[in-house]
């Protein structure tokens, strides 16, 4: 008897600024992944597993936003999208339809911060959008730089902050590294 294909939705985590959203799509086994982001706020995601299942997205965003200043980083184990939005302005939400959110998507509290403490976010969360691309899988994006003054552990933290590890566990492997 052959395999029937199984839709499966991936976990998608996010959180937001006043003028980006972060949208991680967690999800190790992605193979040939195909993204679309569209200006109206239109956020489409496929892929298939090894095993034959399909993974399906089909997000309506909150608002519109800036397809060309948004980033996209498809990794071996998550995507990682910063979206730029259209208005520098706080979402109520992630979906537009005001129904209750799917099981699927949640907050990353990893990187949450509340709309009147933006000002006060420690830097390690702030991403840049222009520097997003040096972390990415494109040899032609990569970053060759390395800052000959900076210690061991910064070169650490720079490497484990570009891959999305919370700074506890940047400190934590710190500690383990260097004694």
């Amino acid at each position: 008897m052959g395999e029937t294909c199984t839709l499966r939705h991936p976990e998608v985590v996010w959180a937001q600024r006043s003028d980006k959203v972060f949208l991680t799509v967690e999800l190790p086994d992605a193979l040939n992944p195909n993204v679309k982001l569209q200006p109206e706020g239109k956020f489409t995601f496929s892929s298939m597993a090894p095993c034959g299942n399909r993974h399906e997205l089909d997000l309506e965003l909150f608002g519109r936003v800036n397809v060309g200043a948004s980033k996209i980083n498809v990794g071996l184990r998550h995507i990682f999208v910063v979206l730029q939005k259209e208005d520098n302005k706080w979402w109520n939400r992630l979906l537009k339809p005001d129904r209750k959110t799917p099981p699927y998507i949640k907050v990353d509290w990893n990187k949450w911060v509340d709309e009147d403490e933006e000002h006060e976010a420690p830097t390690y969360y702030s991403f840049d959008v222009d520097d997003f691309a040096k972390y990415g899988t494109d040899a032609e994006n990569s970053s060759s730089e390395v800052d000959e003054g900076a210690t061991l552990v910064e070169h650490i933290e720079e490497f484990l902050l570009c891959v999305y590890v919370p700074l506890s566990c940047v400190n934590h492997l710190s500690v383990l590294l260097l004694g």
